[in-house]
């Protein structure tokens, strides 16, 4: 198990310029969490580099702590067409 703090300070540790950031447990049980993640960083990578960046700030907490974890990636740019 693992706190959603300590999820999203890990997010802004190791994704540069992190512009907004939500992450929710989604059960209550500190293991499976949501989140949206808005960087600059995600500009020109796939899909698939954007979820490396993830994967990778999360290190090892997704070998054990975090048992399921959903997410969506954005670009500031894209973020604010989203809001409108």
């Amino acid at each position: 198990m693992v706190e959603a703090h300590l999820v999203e300070a890990r997010l802004r540790a190791h994704i540069p310029d992190v512009t907004h950031l939500e992450v929710k447990d989604l059960t209550g049980t500190k293991d499976h969490y949501e989140a949206v993640i808005v960087s600059p960083a995600f500009e020109g990578k796939s899909r698939v580099d954007q979820q490396r960046l993830v994967f990778t700030a999360l290190g090892e907490l997704m070998d054990g702590p975090i048992h399921a974890l959903t997410f969506k990636t954005y670009t500031p740019e894209r973020w604010a067409a989203l809001a409108g």
